[in-house]
């Protein structure tokens, strides 16, 4: 299908609800997150979307895939294994590697569209 109706939107409420499951204890109690994935339904191929988030935290041992962030609304941080920081609000964009360790943390209820990617070792 190469016409008008192969266009997906990249937008909140869009596409196939998912709510990500991660390990025991990964996730502070009160984590909340959304995607709306636009395409792709696999963490084997890439996809994308649309997620919202309330403020909590998730500790990462190694990233699935590199995502690209681009924030629409409110603030994250992204905590590093040394405890180095960089946080990114509405209007930034931000690059995640597949590997990154550290901690996700939504500061304040936000959104954002990603595109998974998935390379090869």
């Amino acid at each position: 299908m190469s016409g008008i109706d192969s266009i997906r939107a990249l937008k909140v409420g869009s596409g196939e609800r998912v709510v990500p499951v991660w390990g025991e204890g990964d996730a502070s109690p009160d984590w909340r997150e959304t995607e709306w994935r636009g395409f792709g339904r696999d963490e084997e191929h890439p996809f994308a979307g649309a997620w919202e988030g309330e403020p909590g935290t998730l500790r990462l041992e190694s990233y699935p895939y590199d995502e690209v962030c681009v924030m629409l609304s409110g603030r994250v941080a992204l905590i590093d294994t040394s405890g180095k920081r960089r946080e990114f609000a509405a209007g930034e964009a931000f690059f995640v590697p597949r590997g990154f360790s550290g901690v996700w943390e939504t500061v304040e209820p936000a959104s954002k569209i990603f595109v998974a990617l998935f390379t090869q070792e």
